[in-house]
């Protein structure tokens, strides 16, 4: 391109150097007018660059036409590279636009720096810079970009800062609040910062504090939802739920229809389980604004928690109807109707919660659960191949699924019979062999499990849960105990901090007569994990121990939460028998 063509494209795309446009492209052929125009000898101007060279604008202007054809890395880059050499704030703007469309962090501070240099008294670049000294968690350069920011004039809101300081340790946050209140000395107008000096105390547990700012700005600007959201929350942390219930409910009558506020509310008076109350404040807002379909999800879920299954079950339809949280609302019409013992609707509404989503595997499961109950084995398995439409992980998924649900119901022959198939499909897969071990577990087919399960390790010898469930079989139900004790050690290395795994290892210690050990370890398993099963261990062993009271105390405190555990029943009685 000759400098003469390059004069006349940059004379089109620039006007004083101030601002690149890209010229509209050129008429089709068939609207060019072929009639020739008269020719009139014109002498080249010269043309000011200003603080541009030639290659500098051409360098734009061939960025800017390949950001229009979606080459925006191209050009960001070379915009970057633009504004350095030129220091031109218009250069410096677009710039930033690019790299802020491209997400360039590093791009985006090193601009922001210059923009600041050369615009000292613009807001912008500081407001700019402040949110990305925020993203790299270097937070007193964001804070003095953000106090920049109001010196200027602008406006910045603070809890920008209070959002990511959650992870801070106490010294660090503690540093931030020190600064936070010199500035609202400097700024005391400014509510967002004492807001924001508020909500750090409150991370750094300093409640009390916390609560006496909040004092102090409600004596010094006049009181906000947000001002009473923030002292219900510090209340909360503090544990005095029914003290920030007083707040909220003076704040709801004071702004009425402030529907975060009154949201607040709710959801409080839902966790003190004060659903009716709670349920009164969701159909004030829906009140307001009838197509608040999210509000009437809340008023669903309070109607299904307090079993108000017909009203529940007509705003779910409702949801549905508007595609509104509608495979959560599928679900829980799924769930409505199995409490109402409508199994055929509630397999009806289950199945139509679509994969991908949250309660997808929950409802197959309990769509499957039901239809295997009324006897359609067939349809419920053919439900299930046609929903996995080939995929190989989620087919072998049902089938440990579908097998599992099978043995529950007495349908053992066709578990082992569905597992066999699926395993002559898919060789080897482990989750069918483990589903073909809980199969021989059923069946008391000690052999049948161990096969499986020294099948399982040889493939995946780190598998813990494989190796403790053969080493506790083998505690359990055989003599095998030093073998047993071998493979749950090797089980714990794998995950140490497993309760079910330490329950093992205390079980097999136990068959050893290693008593002591055993104990320690049943208190670890049983404090991370106090179930049955654990406690009729740990109290097992008390008693062998000669601890007889505490035995008994620890069977009896597990029964009062597990009734119906006949393992503890079984250990009680065969251990108190003359």
């Amino acid at each position: 391109m000759t400098k003469y063509i390059v004069n006349i494209i940059i004379s089109g795309l620039l006007t004083a150097c101030t601002g690149i446009r890209v010229l509209p492209p050129p008429p089709p052929l068939d609207k060019v007018s072929t009639v020739p125009e008269p020719t009139v000898a014109v002498e080249p101007e010269e043309i000011e660059y200003g603080a541009f060279t030639e290659d500098q604008l051409y360098q734009a202007i061939i960025s800017e036409l390949g950001a229009q054809r979606g080459q925006l890395e191209d050009a960001g880059e070379n915009y970057f590279d633009l504004a350095i050499q030129t220091r031109d704030l218009s250069i410096i703007r677009r710039a930033v636009q690019f790299a802020s469309v491209l997400s360039d962090t590093n791009a985006l501070m090193q601009l922001g720096l210059l923009w600041s240099e050369i615009e000292p008294d613009n807001a912008q670049p500081h407001l700019l810079l402040s949110f990305q000294f925020l993203e790299n968690g270097n937070f007193d350069q964001a804070l003095s970009h953000m106090a920049r920011v109001i010196d200027l004039g602008g406006e910045m809101d603070f809890s920008a800062l209070a959002a990511r300081t959650d992870q801070l340790s106490p010294h660090s946050r503690s540093i931030l609040i020190e600064n936070l209140r010199q500035l609202t000395r400097e700024f005391s107008d400014q509510e967002s910062i004492r807001l924001a000096l508020v909500q750090l105390l409150a991370q750094n547990r300093e409640f009390e504090n916390a609560l006496l700012e909040l004092n102090l700005l409600t004596e010094l600007s006049d009181l906000s939802p947000t001002i009473v959201q923030l002292q219900a929350q510090v209340l909360q942390s503090m544990n005095d739920n029914n003290e920030a219930l007083n707040v909220l409910r003076k704040g709801v009558r004071e702004f009425e229809n402030d529907k975060p506020l009154r949201h607040a509310y709710a959801r409080l008076l839902i966790q003190t389980e004060e659903y009716e109350e709670a349920k009164e404040q969701f159909q004030f807002i829906m009140e307001q604004d009838t197509q608040d379909w999210e509000t009437l999800y809340s008023v669903a879920l309070l109607d299904l928690e307090m079993q108000n299954f017909d009203n529940a079950a007509q705003a779910f339809v409702r949801l549905i109807g508007v595609d509104h949280r509608s495979d959560d609302s599928q679900y829980y019409l799924g769930y409505i109707y199995e409490k109402q013992e409508d199994y055929e609707r509630a397999i009806e509404n289950y199945r139509l919660v679509r994969i991908g989503t949250n309660n997808f595997l929950a409802a197959q499961q309990q769509a499957t659960r039901f239809s295997i109950q009324l006897g359609k084995i067939d349809e419920a398995h053919q439900w299930l191949m046609t929903l996995s439409g080939g995929q190989p992980r989620l087919e072998i998924f049902f089938n440990t699924i579908e097998s599992n649900l099978l043995i529950q119901n007495g349908y053992a022959g066709e578990a082992k019979e569905l597992l066999d198939i699926a395993l002559n499909k898919y060789p080897n897969e482990s989750e069918l062999l483990f589903a073909r071990v809980l199969y021989h577990d059923s069946q008391k087919d000690m052999a049948g499990s161990e096969a499986d399960l020294r099948q399982i390790i040889r493939m995946k010898p780190e598998e813990s849960q494989a190796l403790n469930h053969l080493g506790y079989m083998l505690a359990d139900q055989t003599t095998r105990y030093k073998e047993a004790l071998g493979l749950i050690e090797r089980a714990i290395s794998i995950s140490p901090d497993d309760p079910a795994i330490i329950d093992s290892l205390a079980w097999a210690q136990y068959k050893l007569g290693r008593y002591e050990e055993a104990l320690v370890n049943l208190r670890r398993a049983f404090a991370a994990f106090p179930d049955h099963e654990v406690a009729s261990h740990l109290g097992e062993v008390l008693w062998m121990l000669d601890r007889k009271e505490e035995a008994i105390q620890v069977w009896e405190e597990a029964l009062e939460a597990t009734p119906d555990s006949e393992l503890i029943k079984e250990a009680m009685e065969r251990l108190q028998r003359p």
